[in-house]
């Protein structure tokens, strides 16, 4: 079955401390909170390319849900516009990238 997921890519920030107290204190709560219909949320912390050079993000959140009627739903809430407004507003490096895939799951 195919289930949906949000994709967030926040580019490499200006100020990495700031950054990271606001987005483990304030939004990682938040997405928690208030993503509503939501069955998974995986926070990435982003350390290199495979060549060892500079990665352009430096985090990448994935939320999972059970559908994209679902996913679209929680992004046209009132917490979803929040939870959005919100990564934006921390993104010190520029404004976060936002993504919107179907996802098919292959178990091994």
């Amino acid at each position: 079955m195919k289930t949906a997921k949000l994709i967030v890519m926040y580019p490499t920030p200006i100020d990495l401390k700031t950054f990271e107290r606001r987005y483990a204190d304030e939004h990682v709560p938040m997405a928690v909170e208030k993503l509503v219909g939501k069955t998974r949320f995986v926070a990435s912390l982003i350390l290199s390319n495979t060549d060892k050079s500079a990665a352009p993000f430096h985090r990448i959140a994935e939320v999972y849900f059970p559908s994209l009627a679902e996913l679209k739903a929680c992004l046209n809430s009132p917490g979803g516009q929040e939870t959005a407004q919100h990564a934006v507003e921390i993104s010190s490096g520029g404004e976060p990238l936002f993504l919107i895939s179907e996802v098919e799951t292959f178990d091994f």
